[in-house]
């Protein structure tokens, strides 16, 4: 009886350093610096901006076309549904699958 009361404490103290050793040994994510844009990362990822902010992101956004009227329409809207808007003028729109994957009926992308 002696015995097996030993090997169950020798498992139990086993088990206490291995679950010590995984919580001490868990590292936190290293925080992103902070870009230099007039735009911080707010509003980048899907659902983190505020409807009353999609004016000025668009804005920014089609800032470099020639077509600004059709280009801030669709962006207007497409930052409506998903509440972001992708950084720059073209392209990144892998930050917001939203925007990214929502179509226009012949397959072709509905947000500049």
């Amino acid at each position: 009886m002696a015995r097996n009361l030993g090997i169950v404490m020798m498992c139990v103290v086993v088990l206490l350093l291995l679950v010590e050793n995984q919580v001490t040994s868990t590292e936190l994510p290293a925080e992103e610096p902070e870009s230099a844009n007039f735009f911080p990362m707010h509003g980048v990822t899907q659902g983190s901006l505020k409807p009353q902010d999609c004016g000025p992101r668009c804005s920014s956004r089609c800032s470099a076309t020639q077509y600004k009227k059709p280009c801030l329409f669709f962006c207007n809207k497409c930052c409506t549904k998903c509440l972001c808007v992708p950084q720059g003028t073209y392209g990144n729109k892998q930050s917001c699958p939203c925007y990214n994957n929502w179509k226009t009926k012949r397959g072709g992308p509905k947000c500049p």
